[in-house]
């Protein structure tokens, strides 16, 4: 995946300059897969870390105020006519700047020196051999492994500048110019693959822009609640409620921060698994006295799947019929001023669809995103939006979620996709197919509960075919579904394989199936990665 980056106004620097209120590392981003990685090991330190567009100027960048500039890789040659620059007045801001793979060598060549196509590409691991062991390669140690992209190396450094390391093909694998604190690394220390490439982004962090580790759940859920209070003030806020982790972390929030301002909304539209929806007001308003508006909504949703059997029809009308839902029921406890949305960084990072009021400079909502509510809100329906989610990512999330005393069962919940069971189930969903999906998926997540493996997995879920095979129970022959289990491991779910599940526990979970759930004869286990197959079958 590209990642796309947010470009930055001067009038938006200086307000996030503002808000910020602490100190930050910007990631300039030339489209590397690796950016958004780099943003995350940053704030692994407890550094904030901001990923901002290759065209951000000096100007905005010294509005910003960052402690310290990261130059990201990139796909393109720096050479080539088409190729992303930075502006190169950031050289002279006075804040150290560390450029890796394509941002070191666009250092290099912007301040004199030259790139050219490498005679010997360097893909995959590669020893480190170090010249100097000061300052950025401080512990990172002699004949590490680190992780190389790249098919051009640095023919000649600018002026100022010294090898700090080298491989056996590359003799600049590590640069440094001390005196205005650049430096740029050949290779990809934010990847799992460098053996002490956290060793290096934190002595680039700490010693050498002088970060302290103040980016933690405690500070960010006080700053949240001073900014939400901040920006609501008195006026009413609606939540719509999926019962996932993120919407849920922000309800919690949300409450703690204005109380009774805050309207939850759970739309049950009849596509959630078994006993979810009674959990989950169980939990929020018996339990922790958020109150939850439960609006049944099974039947209309139902009647809007009969023959349809096109996965992107089924999730288009789905979504639809939530806004429809969505709409109505608002304008009823109404009316509201802000709409919450648990939008997370990556979002933000990847997302253009940022509409801004341009009375007010608001951002506003015309469109719930679609991994949250599944579809989108009419222009006429416009909200203020309050998101202080968006600062984070997943893993963020759940450690603010444990902060303010969310159960686990929601923190480590599995993702689950906005349309629920009715892209489970391949072909028409109805009523009859969705009981049986439902009793069946009850019993993957039971067996890998008792059999304590339910963190084990990325997801761990049950599909429903549309085609029937025959069988054979009490001597009698059978004519019936086929249900597919699908567990799979990912750190991301960007790329996933298929799990090694012990033979003992898919026989157990087959034989409850065919047992217990009616209208199913058979059990199949899916051993496809992603790529080439996708997590969900629709």
């Amino acid at each position: 995946m590209q990642t796309q980056s947010v470009a930055l106004s001067p009038e938006v620097g200086s307000q996030q300059k503002n808000s910020f209120n602490r100190q930050t590392i910007a990631i300039i981003d030339f489209g590397s897969q690796y950016s958004e990685l780099i943003a995350r090991r940053i704030r692994e330190t407890q550094v904030y870390s901001e990923v901002i567009s290759y065209r951000t100027t000096a100007e905005q960048l010294r509005n910003l105020d960052p402690k310290g500039i990261i130059l990201s890789g990139g796909p393109n040659s720096v050479y080539d006519d088409q190729a992303p620059q930075c502006d190169p007045k950031i050289w002279d801001l006075g804040i150290p700047i560390l450029g890796v793979c394509y941002g070191m060598q666009l250092m290099v060549k912007q301040l004199g020196g030259s790139v050219e196509r490498a005679t010997k590409a360097e893909y995959g691991k590669a020893s480190l051999f170090i010249d100097d062991p000061t300052d950025l390669l401080t512990n990172v140690e002699e004949g590490s492994t680190m992780w190389m992209s790249h098919g051009d190396s640095c023919t000649q450094l600018p002026a100022g500048f010294d090898a700090l390391a080298h491989t056996d093909n590359t003799p600049c694998a590590a640069i440094a110019n001390p005196d205005k604190k650049l430096f740029g690394v050949q290779f990809h220390p934010e990847v799992v693959h460098s053996e002490c490439g956290i060793a290096l982004i934190r002595n680039f962090v700490y010693h050498i822009c002088e970060c302290e580790p103040t980016w933690t759940t405690e500070a960010f859920v006080e700053e949240s609640i001073r900014e939400i209070r901040a920006k609501v003030g008195n006026k009413r806020v609606l939540l719509a409620l999926s019962g996932g982790v993120d919407s849920s972390t922000l309800a919690f929030l949300l409450h703690r921060a204005i109380g009774d301002q805050l309207t939850c909304m759970f739309i049950d539209q009849g596509f959630m698994r078994k006993g979810e929806p009674e959990r989950l007001v169980e939990i929020f308003d018996k339990q922790f006295k958020i109150p939850v508006e439960y609006v049944m909504a099974r039947k209309r949703f139902l009647e809007k799947m009969k023959d349809v059997t096109d996965p992107e029809k089924k999730r288009r009308l789905i979504g639809h019929e939530f806004i429809n839902v969505f709409e109505e029921e608002s304008q009823k406890l109404g009316p509201f001023d802000y709409l919450a949305q648990g939008t997370l960084y990556p979002d933000v990072i990847e997302s253009a669809n940022t509409n801004v009021d341009p009375k007010t400079g608001e951002r506003v909502a015309v469109k719930i995103k679609s991994h949250h509510n599944v579809g989108g809100l009419p222009e006429n329906l416009r909200f203020k939006l309050v998101e202080p989610l968006r600062k984070l990512f997943k893993d963020e999330v759940r450690n603010v979620a444990r902060s303010i005393g969310l159960p686990e069962e929601i923190v480590r919940r599995h993702p689950f996709p906005g349309p629920g069971l009715a892209i489970r189930i391949i072909g028409e969903v109805t009523a009859e197919r969705l009981n049986i999906l439902r009793d069946a998926d009850f019993i993957v997540r039971d067996e890998i509960t008792k059999q304590g493996m339910y963190h084990d997995f990325w997801q761990a879920f049950a599909v429903l075919l549309p085609i029937r095979s025959v069988g054979v129970m009490g001597d009698k022959r059978t004519y019936a579904h086929p249900i597919v289990l699908r567990f799979i491991t990912s750190e991301d779910g960007m790329t996933a394989d298929w799990a090694k599940v012990p033979y003992e526990l898919l026989e157990i979970i087959s034989n409850r199936i065919v047992n217990e759930v009616k209208g199913v004869n058979r059990v199949v286990y899916d051993i496809t990665s992603k790529p080439p197959g996708t997590i969900e079958w629709e």
